[in-house]
């Protein structure tokens, strides 16, 4: 009997864009199974954008069936009350996981982009052009806002699958990324290119 494939979803949360990404992993077989966003209408409250994230997370969980949920952290920026927005953004879509019992984990954007291109200061250009390697995607996304929740969901099977922690202090991250990737590349050897 085959073994079903491991089903992951990422969000990266906004109050107006939310991106969410789902990936399907069956041994070293990474697949996309959808890349989209959430457009929330600039003209209602806070607190039905709110509903709305929660709604659709709760959509994407009944539709999918993930095992696991992974979601970018609030960048931390001088506004405060973007912050303050942002954080209640991804509370609710944490809580429809919750609610859903899927086990959560969070990655700050700089582990994210380290996880994806090796260097946590990359642009979003670089983060989809490795996307599209590994996962061989033909087309450009819509909006990064997609790509980026993309990327949560692939750098949370990376971590996994290196038995990393899921988020890691600076100095002990420096030296786990390389073994990570050297155990992509020993578990992916059809994807070096010579």
């Amino acid at each position: 009997m085959q073994k079903l494939p491991k089903i992951i979803l990422g969000i990266d949360p906004g109050t107006l864009l939310m991106g969410y990404g789902i990936i399907a992993v069956q041994g070293n077989q990474i697949t996309m199974r959808q890349m989209d966003i959430l457009r929330l209408p600039a003209s209602q409250d806070n607190f039905k954008r709110l509903l709305l994230i929660h709604q659709k997370v709760e959509a994407l969980i009944r539709e999918f069936r993930p095992d696991e949920f992974a979601i970018e952290a609030p960048f931390f920026g001088k506004n405060v009350q973007s912050m303050l927005k942002l954080g209640r953004a991804q509370g609710v879509a944490i809580a429809a996981a919750m609610s859903a019992r899927l086990p959560v984990t969070e990655y700050s954007p700089r582990k994210i982009k380290q996880a994806i291109t090796g260097n946590g200061n990359a642009d979003k250009e670089k983060v989809w052009k490795m996307l599209q390697h590994i996962l061989v995607l033909p087309e450009k996304p819509r909006h990064y806002d997609a790509s980026d929740a993309l990327a949560v969901a692939v750098c949370h099977h990376f971590q996994t699958q290196a038995g990393l922690p899921p988020v890691a202090s600076p100095k002990k991250n420096a030296v786990r990324t390389q073994g990570a990737w050297n155990q992509f590349l020993k578990n992916n050897p059809s994807r070096v290119r010579r």
